[in-house]
């Protein structure tokens, strides 16, 4: 399960790009936190440790107990921005999390025992088709991950969404098919075959080429005689008497 962490913060009295800008000159972060039919209340944040947070993993799934104006709320982070050229945090959004709630949220999926898959042993590919999986998670019990066991799996299998054990409590959003994680997919073992077709087709279209060379040369040669015949024929013709 998910750990809660604590972030202090401070009020912010003005909204806008004008007071957003002076909170980041400050070393700070502007953030919001919304939701649970409350109004909104804008608050800064201490940019280094944000950051760090942010950079440690499950910034979006995480709680966070966020302590300002003497109160402590209950929230998660829903989305943030970075600055699009020297990729530091400007802004946060923050959703409050209710007694009993339930969240949406991207589930990370991790992936165990490869070595003991006979597929990837024979040289396939894990091709895996969701890093994450979409769920509707108590927000008191929110995972970690989710977890897919690869043992046994041959070139050509796959994993689908109902060969998971979910955590208690999670339901995917995706309820109307057994979509795929992920395949054993045998690139590698196809690989030598199309190597060696090509290596075919080179070889054709060398002795193709060689053909046309032997054209050529017969080609060549008949031009040259031709041009001995030509030279014979005028060294025969009587020559004309000098002037005497």
């Amino acid at each position: 399960m998910a750990q809660t962490s604590v972030l202090k913060a401070e009020v912010r009295e003005r909204g806008g790009k004008g007071a957003a800008r002076a909170v980041r000159r400050e070393d700070k972060v502007p953030a919001v936190i919304y939701g649970d039919k409350k109004p909104p209340i804008m608050i800064s944040l201490p940019l280094r440790e944000t950051t760090r947070r942010l950079h440690s993993g499950g910034f979006l799934t995480h709680l966070v107990q966020i302590e300002v104006g003497g109160e402590t709320i209950r929230a998660i982070p829903k989305d943030y921005q970075l600055d699009p050229v020297r990729d530091f945090l400007t802004h946060v959004d923050f959703l409050r999390v209710g007694e009993g709630a339930r969240l949406t949220i991207a589930v990370p999926v991790h992936f165990k025992n490869h070595l003991e898959s006979p597929g990837l042993k024979r040289g396939g590919v894990l091709n895996i088709v969701r890093h994450s999986i979409d769920m509707v998670v108590p927000a008191d019990a929110i995972p970690e991950f989710v977890e897919v066991d690869l043992t046994g799996l041959e070139i050509g299998d796959g994993v689908h969404i109902s060969a998971l054990t979910l955590p208690e409590g999670a339901t995917p959003t995706i309820r109307n098919r057994d979509f795929t994680i992920a395949t054993i997919a045998g690139a590698a073992a196809v690989l030598p075959e199309v190597e060696e077709g090509a290596a075919t087709a080179t070889a054709a279209e060398g002795a193709e080429g060689a053909a046309p060379a032997e054209g050529e040369a017969a080609a060549v040669e008949g031009d040259a005689k031709a041009k001995g015949d030509a030279k014979a024929k005028v060294d025969s013709e009587p020559k004309g008497k000098g002037k005497g």
